[in-house]
């Protein structure tokens, strides 16, 4: 015996073939904000290594200038 199939789908298989189709719009979009999610979040990682980098930079040079200058000696008056 030989099936054929019917000339018109069944509203399962039509409702079927459409909830896959939204699924797969849905799944391109949701990995669309992934990417654009992961590409901000480098983005803002870079941005606050080099202000990290620069402060480390900022307070090496500080203390290199400190350390030649002798640091000033206070006088405390003890009154009892």
């Amino acid at each position: 015996m030989v099936s054929k199939k019917p000339a018109e789908p069944s509203p399962e298989s039509v409702a079927r073939a459409n909830r896959q189709r939204l699924a797969r719009e849905e799944g391109v979009l949701a990995m669309e904000a992934v990417e654009q999610k992961a590409v901000a979040i480098r983005k803002n990682m870079e941005r606050l290594r080099a202000l990290r980098e620069a402060k480390e930079a900022q307070d090496m040079s500080a203390q290199a200038g400190l350390s030649g200058v002798p640091k000033k000696k206070r006088k405390t008056s003890l009154s009892k």
